[in-house]
């Protein structure tokens, strides 16, 4: 092989991954906006909230996202020992809005 550039920077074992999306808890602070579709009444409306308020220091910071309702900081509350707030990592960070799939 002719490659000899340096390998690209990705953190194999970064120990969040199961929050991203593939788990049943999700980081607040990662995860792209799909991985909320597996929770009921979050997606589009609070998962674009969530993603766009961030990053979070704890898991309680959601309910003072601006602009939520009242119903909305019910359906969180359902949810929220499905969440968990970890180090933003800018990696995961950048693509939590359009990760680059397209219909």
């Amino acid at each position: 092989s002719l490659f000899l550039g340096g390998a690209a920077k990705a953190e194999v074992d970064y120990d969040g991954i199961k929050y991203l999306g593939g788990g049943d808890k999700v980081d607040l602070n990662n995860a792209n906006i799909r991985a909320y579709l597996k929770i009921p009444g979050l997606y589009p409306t609070i998962a674009s909230k969530i993603v766009n308020n961030g990053p979070f220091k704890s898991v309680s910071d959601v309910y003072s996202m601006p602009g939520l309702t009242e119903a909305e900081k019910g359906v969180l509350k359902k949810a929220e020992n499905k969440f968990v707030v970890l180090d933003t990592k800018p990696e995961y960070d950048i693509d939590k809005i359009n990760n680059g799939l397209y219909r």
